[in-house]
């Protein structure tokens, strides 16, 4: 099915910012077409009632963002709830499990709300709640059936999370449905921002629902558990969680450092107990190999090491590799791009911008980072784009005689690897590792 033009526009405005799209993408997805279906496989499992883990592993500029959204994509195309979630050491620092909740929650997408979808899957499931109560003879215009309501979901947050669910969770889901009958909406949306992880909400509000405090750290995995539990009742296939730019967590400090990874290494060990979750992690070589990474802490190492031999790895392994893109990839996305181009005349757009022309760019840009076509993907689409743009505004524009490469600024990222850096600045006992004790949540 081609894309609307709301979203035909929202790739290239992506694109034209250095940003990868977060839809349409599979217009213009190349050479990625076994890693995409290792991961469909892993959501098979999912849905079937796995609880599982998978880290895509590439170097700056392999396309693990994209293709980390792009699996978010096809999730929900398969009925699934998402969440997409960016390790920061600003707001989001791994070892705090609450800090992880709230970014999750406060995420949620679906294929028909792409962002803060929990009301809407809480809206979903207590429908589902209330319909069951009236197929087994409940009527639902009997004074009584709003208590029976708030019964059934006490009982069943009980039933599906095998009583294990926290108790402040069913007595807030019951006050928002209190809330919402009573018309008080907005009273509602304060206890499901509490509910997302949210530490404003007012203390009357809390009070309410016979809560006090907020999610802690080491509760926040049980919220997880109740929370996917009812994105599964409110009719979705499961929940796929990413967990992007994890060598993020190599610019922290060294105990937190040794924290967050612990923290990953919680989360997979409690995979299993998690049915139909699938949680995608995003990594650099140096975040899996160095000691100051993964490396350094030996039980998550052993958990999630990379395989390979003589140059093959199997897909299965816990890590998913993700290739470097080459020239013929560079060429092939951008042929497609200018198919995909919301261009006033097409035809003009294609005997301007000829594959020729394409080559061309793919060789001017590629010398402009050093022959090192791992930096080139996001200045490239920038170039890309802007040729597209000047073609359709400018008739007399001819980029094959008229046109000059002008490298944007690096970021930092890119002005590493072009100087053959690493990608953060070596500490004392970076390959000391971390102990096997570190400290949990």
């Amino acid at each position: 099915m081609g894309l609307s033009l709301r979203d035909v526009q929202h790739v290239f405005e992506r694109l034209r910012s250095g940003v990868v799209p977060e839809r349409g993408l599979d217009a213009f997805a190349v050479g990625i077409e076994r890693q995409r279906s290792e991961l469909g496989r892993q959501l098979e499992l999912a849905q079937a009632g796995e609880g599982l883990f998978k880290f895509l592993r590439g170097g700056y500029g392999c396309g693990k963002t994209f293709m980390a959204r792009l699996a978010l994509l096809d999730a929900q195309e398969r009925g699934f709830a998402t969440s997409f979630v960016v390790v920061s050491d600003n707001d989001l620092h791994f070892h705090r499990f609450d800090d992880v909740y709230r970014k999750v929650v406060q995420e949620l997408g679906t294929a028909s709300c792409p962002r803060g979808a929990l009301g809407d899957i809480v809206d979903r499931w207590i429908a589902k709640v209330e319909n069951a109560l009236v197929d087994g003879g409940a009527d639902d215009r009997a004074p009584d059936f709003d208590a029976k309501v708030q019964s059934r979901m006490g009982e069943e947050i009980a039933s599906l999370t095998g009583g294990k669910a926290p108790e402040d969770l069913a007595r807030v889901l019951r006050q928002i449905f209190t809330l919402k009958q009573a018309g008080k909406n907005v009273e509602a949306g304060a206890l499901l921002s509490w509910l997302s992880g949210s530490g404003n909400v007012a203390a009357d509000m809390k009070k309410s629902a016979g809560v006090k405090g907020d999610i802690s750290s080491r509760d926040a995995l049980a919220y997880l558990h109740g929370i996917l539990e009812l994105v599964k009742a409110a009719g979705y296939k499961g929940l796929l969680i990413v967990i992007d730019e994890a060598e993020t967590i190599l610019r922290m400090k060294s105990d937190v450092r040794g924290k967050s990874l612990n923290g990953i290494r919680q989360i997979c060990d409690a995979a299993a107990q998690f049915k139909g979750l699938l949680w995608v992690f995003t990594g650099t070589p140096e975040f899996f190999d160095t000691k100051r990474g993964v490396a350094g802490l030996q039980p998550l190492h052993d958990r999630i090491q990379f395989i390979q031999q003589a140059g093959y790895a199997p897909l299965k392994q816990p890590q998913l590799e993700l290739k470097p893109f080459d020239a013929g990839r560079l060429k092939e996305v951008a042929l497609k791009l200018r198919e995909l181009y919301p261009a006033t005349d097409p035809p003009g757009l294609e005997a301007r911008a000829t594959a020729e022309f394409i080559e061309r760019l793919v060789a001017d840009v590629t010398k402009g980072f050093n022959g090192d076509v791992g930096v080139v993907p996001r200045q490239f689409l920038r170039q890309l784009v802007s040729v597209f743009d000047i073609v359709g505004e400018n008739p007399g524009f001819d980029p094959m005689s008229m046109y000059k490469f002008e490298a944007k600024e690096p970021n930092d990222f890119e002005k590493r690897k072009m100087a053959g850096q690493p990608a953060v600045d070596p500490e004392p006992g970076d390959d000391k590792g971390y102990p096997a004790t570190t400290v949990e949540f």
